[in-house]
């Protein structure tokens, strides 16, 4: 378990996916650590290569080690989460310096995602799935 030691000013954003919301601090600092959820965000995820997912908006406008990046993040699975706290560092990007918006919307960082999971309707065992029907 890792304390969060940034202090200061620090840039905020909300980033959501499916039911996963990230709450996103930006620190000025050195070093470009990631915490999530008072964990190192290298081992928060389980599968490694979400972390680099997480980061794609810092790396896209030169600024992967300027910023310390706090998370608080609930709901949803890794994928939703990796997603919302994403999305959350692309808007707390833009809180920072609105001239980065017009690269991160190119890069389709800004735009939420709003695909959920269809609820399910009565008389169906899922979304769309029908029982089985049988001639005889």
């Amino acid at each position: 378990m890792v304390e969060n030691t940034f202090t200061g000013q620090y840039f905020y954003g909300t980033g959501r996916r499916k039911s996963a919301v990230a709450q996103v601090r930006l620190y000025k600092g050195k070093g470009g650590k990631v915490i999530i959820n008072d964990k190192k965000g290298d081992y928060y995820f389980s599968p490694k290569y979400l972390i680099n997912e997480v980061i794609k908006p810092l790396e896209l406008v030169g600024m992967a080690k300027d910023f310390d990046v706090s998370v608080r993040v609930s709901g949803g699975g890794m994928m939703a989460q990796a997603d919302a706290i994403r999305h959350g560092i692309t808007r707390a990007l833009v809180a920072f310096d609105v001239n980065l918006k017009p690269s991160l919307k190119k890069a389709g960082f800004i735009t939420r995602d709003a695909r959920v999971k269809e609820r399910k309707k009565p008389g169906l065992k899922r979304a769309r799935r029908a029982p089985q029907f049988s001639k005889r």
